[in-house]
């Protein structure tokens, strides 16, 4: 739900939101990069330390001084040669965990009278998981796997 369509927007989100709201420990690394014939998909792990309000990602969230690991994706769309709009994609579910916000055991009354004990959720672990493959075990969340 972030990014921007357009020129204007994209500079936009650029200037006012994404780079100057951004805390100084925020670093990004590379994991994969997909060219098409007018986007450019990145996948990315990001992590930093939440000390500053995040209005791209964290809209409304005092910081919580809580260390954040996610992995991200950004699609890039090229027209004429210029950047045209961006959109990007993470698991918020996991940034909320990771600062405190959401937690994985507070199950609604009602699911739990279904036997639902635990949200499907995780913290830094899926960043880590994407950043490394070999960090633990894929499909955790699989009963019988």
């Amino acid at each position: 739900m972030t990014g921007g369509i357009g020129q204007k927007d994209v500079a936009r989100f650029y200037s006012e939101f994404l780079i100057p709201k951004n805390p100084p420990s925020l670093a990004m690394r590379l994991l994969s990069r997909t060219i098409g014939v007018d986007r450019v998909v990145d996948e990315l792990f990001l992590t930093f330390k939440h000390t500053h309000e995040m209005p791209w990602m964290l809209p409304g969230i005092p910081p919580t001084n809580k260390t954040v690991q996610i992995a991200l994706v950004s699609v890039v769309r090229i027209r004429a040669g210029k950047l045209e709009s961006e959109h990007m994609y993470w698991d918020q579910a996991s940034v909320l965990v990771q600062i405190g916000l959401l937690d994985p055991m507070l199950v609604p009354q009602k699911w739990k009278k279904q036997g639902v004990e635990e949200l499907p959720i995780f913290g830094d672990e899926p960043a880590r998981l994407v950043a490394d493959e070999r960090s633990r075990d894929f499909n955790e969340l699989i009963e019988d796997w």
